[in-house]
């Protein structure tokens, strides 16, 4: 952990941030692309570039606004340069883990000077689940990175006798870009973490401070434009991205992944291990990095769906406390080399365990299609089909669309239905009910079926078995006129 003070002094001061980079890219591209999180949001990013739109997103070519769009675009960015591969898939979470260790790194030299910074920061980059949070294709390390830059800054803005409009400002382009990474937490989260120790220490001045007309302004510029522009476009947008997927989601208990109200109190020590060992030790230095290590657990722990990266904007805080909890402590060169290899074997070990990607059946759809030729999918969601095998027209999906209509609930089919209320037509050409298959078996070209060997249609013809599904041909039926 320690460098030696001949080298040292001939680094520049921030080197633990370009070594941070390096941590997080050395293993971020030599596994395959997991299911279904980094096939679905991956496979967006890739429509959007593919077809040019980088302003709605979309899945199977209907809008999709589930999330926002600042992971695609940064995503797309990626693949511009690095193509389709994995690696560029998961541009936007090492972008958040950098973003968070830029964030702690600023907190703990304002703290404890550069030292301090580069412990901390050291601390961190071991931690798995921010190792692992960082190199997994979803929204959550991303708005975790801009919310812990916005405390961050808006704590700098507020740390002197003067406040400073500089750090203000970047306070609230933070929060802008994390609510254009996953939504109103962006600026939820800071104002929760921020707000009440001013208001306890009846610092008025300064709370009048925050809302001021260029930061606002700043936060305008960024975050508006797309909402703005999506309302515009598709009437229902608001109601459907504020109230459903945000408030509906926070206060009902009708979405997936119900977990007990002490989940994160469990996953937080548990994912950190380690460095956690000295949790109790940590947890009695108090203060501010307490306060917001409590109010980020709080917020995601009252309502019943939770996810394990939701905990990420509790990172900075903890490795902090942490850092300061192993100083001078006996075996802390001894842990925290263990828990960089823990980090390193996770990745591999997280590859061989989890489900398959599509890219075998991806490369047999591809050396097989034709113009004219129909790509149908059925039993589990291919959201990573497109990508793999480079589809330049939407696949049909097909299921018993009113049946999932009556039954509600959150799974991946719902998704497809709501994104259909958006582009009916684009829904139409997508959501093909059994009746719609009789039709279009009679018509001209070829019909090419992806599903799970249990999920074949009778009277398929297997041209190609892959990991986890397979490819089929469905021939013309004889009654067809």
């Amino acid at each position: 952990m320690r460098i030696p003070d001949t080298w040292r002094h001939r680094l520049p001061p921030a080197w633990p941030l370009l070594a941070l980079a390096l941590w997080l890219l050395a293993l971020a591209g030599l596994r395959p692309v997991a299911l279904p999180d980094e096939g679905r949001y991956g496979g967006v990013a890739w429509e959007m570039l593919d077809s040019g739109s980088w302003l709605t997103p979309t899945l199977f070519g209907m809008p999709y606004f589930h999330k926002p769009p600042l992971m695609y675009w940064v995503d797309m960015l990626a693949m511009q340069w690095l193509g389709p591969t994995p690696l560029a898939l998961r541009a936007a979470p090492l972008l958040g883990g950098w973003l968070l260790g830029l964030a702690l790194w600023i907190e703990a030299r304002a703290q404890g000077g550069v030292d301090a910074a580069r412990r901390a920061l050291a601390w961190l980059a071991v931690l798995p689940l921010f190792y692992l949070g960082a190199q997994y294709a979803n929204h959550d390390m991303l708005v975790a990175g801009w919310i812990s830059l916005a405390v961050v800054c808006a704590r700098q803005a507020l740390r002197g006798e003067r406040p400073h409009l500089g750090w203000l400002c970047a306070a609230w382009a933070s929060m802008a870009l994390a609510l254009l990474s996953k939504g109103l937490i962006g600026v939820v989260l800071p104002g929760l973490v921020v707000l009440p120790g001013l208001v306890l220490q009846r610092r008025w001045r300064a709370l009048g401070f925050l809302p001021h007309p260029l930061g606002l302004a700043v936060f305008a510029v960024i975050a508006l434009p797309w909402m703005l522009a999506m309302q515009q476009r598709y009437p229902g947008f608001f109601d459907y991205f504020i109230i459903e997927q945000h408030f509906h989601r926070y206060t009902e208990a009708r979405f997936n992944n119900a977990q007990p109200l002490w989940f994160f109190l469990v996953v937080l020590p548990l994912a950190t291990l380690p460095a956690s060992l000295r949790a109790v030790r940590a947890l009695r230095q108090g203060g501010f990095a307490l306060w917001w290590i409590v109010a980020i657990v709080a917020f995601f722990s009252l309502p019943r769906s939770k996810l394990v990266g939701y905990v990420l904007p509790a990172l900075l805080p903890w490795a902090l406390l942490l850092a300061r909890a192993w100083v001078g402590q006996r075996g802390e060169r001894l842990v925290w080399a263990a828990s960089a290899l823990l980090c390193a074997l996770a990745v591999p070990a997280i590859a061989h365990w989890g489900a398959p990607d599509h890219a075998d059946l991806g490369a047999a759809l591809r050396a097989r299609l034709a113009p004219g030729d129909t790509v149908l999918l059925t039993g589990e969601p291919f959201f990573d089909l497109r990508l793999q095998a480079g589809l330049s027209h939407p696949p049909a999906v097909l299921a018993d669309w009113d049946a999932v209509r009556r039954q509600g609930g959150d799974n991946w089919q719902r998704e497809l239905l709501d994104a259909a209320r958006f582009d009916p037509a684009a829904g139409e050409r997508v959501l093909w009910t059994p009746e719609r298959l009789g039709r279009e078996r009679c018509a001209s070209g070829r019909i090419w079926l992806v599903a799970p060997p249990a999920d074949a249609l009778p009277g398929a013809q297997a041209v190609f078995s892959g990991r986890r599904a397979s490819l089929y041909r469905l021939p013309r039926p004889d009654n067809c006129p």
